[in-house]
Formats: structure tokens, sequence, C-alpha cells
């Protein structure tokens, strides 16, 4: 049987070249998005140029907890184990600590944290243990510097480092592995409209091949955490 990643988030951006990055080794995949469309495109695009592998597709959002339910169910019913698990749906609102809206603070925690440890804990028992299995959590170069404009979702970002070191802590013995995933600008939608040249952003294919060149590794190895910045530096 193929071996089954499950990317959160993955229509476009990141998930997606991280989707189509395992699909194209033989892996058969699951995503979600809160837009149908999205899902439907991207599901379109990989049958053609994958037809040997399988993405199912879901519409949730997992900043909302039935929402991460419903997925997790809706993966357990496929009666598949997991092989790779990345935790990448999230979003990213700009804004200073004293003068964002008061409930920005609560919308990253929960697009950007809670998401994950709310799927990682749904899915758990489907994360094939002692076998090589993964797990990565995308993080942000916010999760370890602070910056101007950064706000409530840099805390969120810091905090999801945090759950990232936390869980590889508590699985390593089950042979579970960990990365903290933690890339710099990258030229996906949220940089749309922007007028500063492709060079100094990172590709999404960059972040999808390091990413599959980590799971890649014995399972002997694991690389705990991983920075990825444009090469003319941080914008």
């Amino acid at each position: 049987m193929r071996k089954l990643i499950i990317v959160t988030g993955g229509s476009k951006g990141i998930g997606r070249a991280i989707v189509e990055k395992f699909m194209a080794q033989g892996f058969d995949a699951v995503t979600c998005s809160r837009n149908p469309d999205h899902l439907l495109a991207v599901q379109k695009a990989v049958k053609q140029r994958y037809p040997e592998s399988t993405l199912h597709v879901f519409k949730a959002d997992l900043a909302k907890f039935g929402d991460v339910k419903n997925f997790c169910e809706f993966v357990a019913g496929l009666s598949r184990q997991i092989d790779v698990l990345v935790n990448n749906a999230g979003y990213f609102v700009p804004g200073k600590i004293v003068s964002e809206p008061d409930d920005t603070l609560s919308q990253m925690i929960d697009a950007n944290l809670y998401s994950a440890y709310h799927t990682t804990r749904g899915l758990m028992s489907l994360v094939r243990p002692s076998s090589g299995s993964y797990i990565f959590n995308m993080c942000s170069i916010a999760s370890f510097m602070a910056y101007p404009n950064g706000g409530s979702y840099a805390i969120s970002k810091f905090a999801l480092l945090g759950f990232s070191k936390c869980l590889r802590a508590e699985l390593k013995n089950d042979g579970i592995r960990v990365s903290a995933i933690m890339p710099g600008a990258t030229l996906t939608d949220s940089w749309s409209g922007t007028e500063l040249p492709d060079d100094r952003f990172v590709k999404p294919e960059d972040v999808a091949d390091t990413v599959f060149n980590a799971f890649s590794l014995s399972p002997r190895a694991v690389v705990e955490e991983i920075i990825i910045r444009p090469q003319l530096g941080d914008i």
C-alpha cells in the first residue's frame, strides 16, 4: 500500500508544494482548506500529473475545533495509517501588540497553534509508530525572531515552536520524528501585489524539497529545527 501524507492547508503555497512533492514520490495525500474551489483545483491538477496517486480533499477551517474534529474523522474514515503529518494551516495578520484589534491574538492562536495542537491529537492514533514516521510543524522565522508589525502572529509562531519541542520530547521513544520548519519570506499569496523581485523570496518548492529531504533520512536521524531564509536575507 502507498504511504500516506496529511497536509493541512494544502490547496496553495507551501502546503500545495509539499502535497505535490510527496505525490511525485508515490505518496497518497489528504489535505484541507477553507476554500472548496481551491481544493477542487489542486485535486484536478495533481490527478493529471500523478495519476497513480490519490489526493483526498476536505473543506475545513482548522481555526474551528469542530472543523478539526470533522477533518480528523474524515481521515480516520480512510482506514489508513499516516506516515507523514504536516501541520501547515494558518495565516498572517500584521499588527502591533499595543494597537491591533482586541481579538487578533485569539484569532492567531486559533489558526496557527490550536489547529496544529488539535489536529495532532486527533490523528495521533493513526500515525505509524517505530517506522520513521514524521510530524512537521510549519513555524516561521517569527518563531524565534521578534520584529515590528509581527504582533500576535509572532506570538502564535513562538508558541508553535514550543509545541514542536514538547512533541519531539514526547514522541522520540516511539520512533516518531518531529521537526519545526521555519521559513523566512516565501513567495506565496501572502505577498500578492508586492513590488519586490522574486529573488528576494524563498520558493515554496524549496520548502517542500527540504521537508522531503528531512523525511528521507534514516529513522535513526531527525532534523529537529530547519531555518530557511532568502539568500539575500530577511525582508
